[in-house]
């Protein structure tokens, strides 16, 4: 009799122990655009993209086990996280939603988990019907991902949109996206919403490093026969090189400590 007493209380205990030792990893879903987007995701990354990144591509470093305790005030006491970046290239609130991406990351959407949503570059394409959303339809986009995230208990983040590298006058770079990093802030104040101001603190962090530098360094641009994936060289001051994704995901990770 003793023997079997003996065995039950082991199990309960074993049982008790492994709930304790349980850890349930934090999830941070990234939504948004080619600016975010992962494209190390994509099939022969280095010989078709590379070095092409969205800044959610390199964010997952930030969340080494030593620097949770510094976003400990929005995670809680986390053990793990893990970035599933979600953002895909030409999208807007309105295509991202329409498309279903939206609706595969709510259905597994867990209390604690964090959605952060970054938008504007493509909702403001007034030339590309396809994907532009007025400023209306933007905020209320944003409603929708801020109201649904928070009916599964997680925490809803919103970004305006990362700076372009235009225009740049008298040595500042300035706002290219019009009414849109405005029309977050809005929602943000409505909603009561965590914001991350990434519009200016990109602008002024660029404007810092210097036109020619950000340039060379941080965006898309080089001469013909460098790397693989652009056999004849690239102009583009929208999408970022490694050490420009790396820097603006610096950005957002130091404001997340701010939060």
């Amino acid at each position: 009799m003793h023997k079997y007493c003996l065995t039950f209380v082991i199990g309960v205990l074993s049982v008790i122990l492994a709930s304790f030792s349980y850890q349930r990893v934090t999830t941070i879903y990234l939504i948004g655009d080619s600016t975010v987007a992962d494209y190390s995701l994509e099939d022969d990354y280095d010989s078709k993209r590379y070095p092409l990144v969205g800044w959610g591509q390199v964010f997952q470093p930030f969340f080494a086990k030593d620097s949770l305790k510094h976003v400990e005030h929005l995670l809680g006491n986390v053990k793990q996280v893990k970035v599933d970046d979600r953002a895909k290239g030409g999208r807007s609130t309105r295509t991202f939603f329409q498309e279903g991406r939206w609706a595969a990351i709510y259905k597994n959407l867990q209390k604690g988990d964090v959605v952060m949503m970054q938008f504007g570059h493509n909702d403001g394409a007034v030339n590309k019907p396809e994907r532009y959303v007025d400023i209306q339809g933007y905020k209320e986009f944003l409603r929708l991902f801020i109201d649904q995230t928070r009916q599964r208990g997680a925490l809803p983040i919103l970004l305006t949109p990362v700076a372009r590298n235009y225009p740049w006058k008298e040595g500042k770079l300035h706002n290219v996206h019009g009414a849109y990093p405005q029309a977050v802030k809005d929602v943000a104040i409505e909603m009561d919403v965590k914001l991350i101001d990434l519009n200016e603190l990109s602008m002024a962090y660029f404007t810092e490093k210097g036109q020619d530098y950000v340039t060379q360094h941080y965006f898309m641009n080089f001469p013909a026969g460098r790397f693989e994936a652009y056999p004849d060289g690239q102009k583009d001051n929208t999408h970022f090189q490694v050490a420009g994704g790396k820097a603006v995901a610096q950005l957002v990770f130091d404001a997340m400590k701010g939060l």
